[in-house]
């Protein structure tokens, strides 16, 4: 028998993850109605699927382990036996190892078998199940004493997926391979397609490949921005129609591609029914979790960015803000925790919400730790306002945990987390109330490639500020400007607007005029303003490397072509406003 190439063993790979990746979410709903049959059999099938792949590819250590899980669920599904909280437990285990295995075998590496005694926790006779020797004489039917509805047909089905071929004796290592966003998949294998009948709708697509349109279609966006420079400046009427047709296909072909790179943040939600639920019973907490607006498409880079910072915060919800059962109960609260993780589209851009109804956060003691840690003086402490002490918690070494766990304590912080967000152009926000709960709200834009700005001057360079961060823009008389504790401020009569000079930021001689102009800047609940020497208009850029002079540097985010062919430096707002 031939081993099995390297694009049977890849499309194995991505399979399998989606499945696992159901499967978290998938267990934590049956744990919560073990009598939900529909569930169980979904479960059941995710089990026997990846045993089956497995045995096809020769994977001994994966067929063994879903072997035992799939023996056991076969007999809960016949009536013959009851899930209990080992089985659950088990289970969930396997994910970690099953996983595992995946990087394995990814990597090109012998998979590691899960301990015996792991295999053991699936017993519910006495005796553990016994491992499948014949690798895809396993994946045909099996447990039928547990009411196996899986019969030949599917499993012929399943060896279609894997591209047919007979059983190998070896694994090459996979090449390289991600999958193009297709539709949510049911949990069991597709129906082998018939003679005759319809087309497939879907297909695989090396992330490269859109990687590279992408980029082609940055160029051609910096290209058109260039003739609408020229156009402007030549005034030929036949220039001027052209272009136009050009803008109008470039956007349309803008869109399209963007569209092929979007994924569901279910992809990344998905996985967090598992991680409250390992997190919690760590704990001894009970902790209910809430998904919504999973449906959200984002690109998919973003998709992937996103989830080290999501399962820190969620992490975070259930370690630092959910109380353990006694407590709550002692608050009138709810014996279970909720967390609450949803996402929702704004415009251009994306909003993730991480909502708990724990303890909050005390902004007195995070006022209290900053001081005790050194990180602020006293004097910059006492004019913190409640909002601005509830951001401390992003400073570098802040932490109030007492106790350093394998939970929250990883050495990763939520200064980590917002640098990590921060790169992806987005925001995040705190709001708490003691006693009640805590809202971290993330929003960042739905693509990085193509970034809609506004240009403004300083000087003679010119530099870009990202669109969704711009209020409004405004102008003041010079003798407007007010003073309040060393900071330049505009009084605009409902509120007072700090104010950043963009000019003395980066120390260059600003431009004599009769009146400021002022750009009203977001950053979280709070607003500044930015003094530049003129605003020269909108414009949509393409995301490039910084340049290595200043790369590092805060207050910087990126850098890109503009209009008329020169260099602009992509600002970041919170960057800037820090360091101002």
């Amino acid at each position: 028998m031939s081993a099995v190439t390297p694009e049977i063993a890849a499309d194995f790979l991505i399979e399998a993850q989606e499945i696992l990746d159901r499967l978290g979410e998938q267990l934590v709903t049956l744990e919560h109605d073990p009598s939900d049959s529909g569930q169980l059999n979904a479960v059941f099938r995710g089990f026997h699927t990846l045993k089956g792949g497995a045995g096809f590819l020769g994977i001994q250590a994966m067929v063994n382990l879903c072997h035992a899980a799939e023996e056991t669920l076969g007999l809960v599904r016949a009536g013959q036996a009851t899930l209990e909280a080992q089985h659950f437990d088990a289970a969930q285990q396997s994910l970690d190892w099953l996983q595992q295995m995946l990087d394995a075998v990814g990597a090109g590496e012998e998979p590691p078998h899960a301990p015996q005694t792991l295999i053991e926790q699936f017993d519910v006779h006495g005796s553990a199940p016994t491992p499948a020797q014949k690798p895809v004489a396993a994946a045909a039917p099996a447990a039928q004493a547990g009411g196996d509805l899986i019969g030949d047909d599917e499993f012929e089905a399943l060896l279609d997926q894997l591209h047919g071929g007979g059983a190998p004796t070896s694994v090459a290592p996979p090449a390289p391979v991600a999958a193009a966003p297709t539709p949510a998949k049911p949990t069991a294998p597709k129906p082998a397609a018939k003679a005759g009948g319809e087309a497939e709708q879907t297909i695989r697509v090396d992330t490269k490949r859109l990687d590279a349109i992408v980029n082609l279609v940055g160029e051609l966006v910096l290209s058109r921005n260039r003739l609408k420079t020229l156009r402007a400046r030549i005034r030929d009427e036949e220039l001027d129609r052209a272009v136009s047709s050009l803008d109008i296909a470039t956007a349309r072909l803008q869109t399209a591609v963007m569209r092929t790179r979007m994924q569901p943040v279910g992809k990344v939600f998905s996985r967090f029914p598992k991680v409250a639920r390992d997190v919690a019973r760590q704990l001894q907490k009970e902790v209910d979790l809430e998904l919504v607006g999973a449906d959200t498409e984002l690109d998919r880079n973003l998709v992937e960015a996103l989830a080290d910072p999501l399962v820190h915060l969620v992490r975070n919800a259930i370690d630092h803000g959910i109380e353990v059962p006694s407590l709550r109960e002692a608050c009138s609260k709810p014996r279970a925790g909720h967390v609450r993780l949803s996402a929702q589209q704004e415009g251009d851009f994306v909003t993730i919400e991480i909502r708990d109804d724990g303890a909050g956060i005390d902004p007195e003691r995070l006022r209290a730790k900053a001081l005790e840690k050194g990180l602020i003086d006293p004097e910059a402490a006492a004019r913190l306002t409640h909002d601005e002490c509830l951001q401390l918690v992003f400073m570098a070494g802040f932490s109030t945990k007492a106790v350093v766990t394998d939970i929250s304590g990883r050495g990763v912080g939520m200064d980590v987390v917002q640098s990590r967000i921060r790169e992806l152009s987005g925001q995040i926000t705190i709001h708490s109330d003691v006693g009640r709960g805590s809202r971290f709200v993330i929003r960042v834009p739905l693509t990085l490639a193509i970034l809609p700005t506004l240009l403004v001057q300083a000087g003679d360079p010119v530099y870009a500020l990202p669109l969704a961060r711009v209020m409004e823009v405004l102008h003041a008389p010079s003798e407007s400007l007010r003073w309040f504790d060393g900071q330049a401020v505009l009084d605009r009569q409902t509120h007072t607007l700090p104010l950043v000079d963009l000019r003395q930021w980066l120390r260059v001689d600003p431009v004599m005029a009769p009146l400021l102009t002022i750009v009203v800047l977001q950053m979280g609940e709070q607003r500044f303003g930015l003094i530049v020497d003129q605003v020269r208009g909108r414009e949509e850029v393409v995301i490039k490397p910084l340049p290595r002079a200043v790369r590092g540097l805060t207050g910087y985010a990126g850098a890109t072509l503009i209009g008329d062919g020169r260099m602009a430096l992509i600002l970041d707002v919170d960057g800037l406003r820090a360091t101002a």
